[in-house]
């Protein structure tokens, strides 16, 4: 009789790890599809800039340089890759530099009065909020796979099976500036 006591406590117990590592599992992928819809959208940002550059460098011949700013903070963006703080810093350069050329824009009465520009803005400003979301959605996934790798009993699992804490998607301090315009 004691051995199948026995063999019910072992058989509970590996229903529980399998458990806790199915959990850890399920919050690594959800850390990572996190990242996916991030990209997803940063990809999208990215595809809307040459048109926006486009639209408005007819109009602004003279502010050349921002154009090409924009260009190499796109290229630093995505050389960035999936390394979570260098893409963020990279992004939050791009976003500067964006924000930059649309306070430039609205001074040109022509580009304010844009079909097409009225519709780039309107799609960036619709991108930047997917994206704040996204942003919002990964932090919360990353913050709930922390805290099951390193709380009881789920980290006795952790360590051993290699789950290692995810980093946060953090915007950079100089990221938070806001972009400087001057006529």
């Amino acid at each position: 009789m004691s051995a199948w006591w026995i063999l019910g406590i072992v058989v509970l117990l590996l229903v529980v790890l399998a458990w806790l590592y199915n959990g850890l599992v399920t919050a690594r992928m959800r850390v990572r599809n996190a990242w996916a819809q991030i990209d997803v959208q940063l990809l999208r940002r990215s595809d809307l800039i040459p048109d926006l550059v486009e639209s408005v460098r007819g109009y602004m011949k003279h502010e050349s340089g921002i154009f090409d700013r924009i260009l190499e903070a796109r290229r630093a963006a995505t050389a960035a890759g999936a390394d979570i703080p260098a893409r963020a810093a990279a992004e939050a350069a791009l976003g500067r530099q964006v924000q930059g050329l649309l306070a430039l824009a609205e001074a040109v009465p022509e580009l304010r009065a844009s079909d097409n520009m009225k519709a780039l803005q309107e799609e960036l400003a619709t991108t930047e909020n997917r994206i704040a979301f996204a942003r919002q959605f990964l932090n919360d996934a990353v913050m709930d796979y922390n805290n099951r790798i390193q709380t009881v009993p789920s980290n006795l699992l952790a360590g051993p099976f290699g789950f290692a804490p995810e980093r946060f998607f953090e915007v950079p301090a100089e990221a938070r500036a806001k972009p400087v315009v001057a006529f």
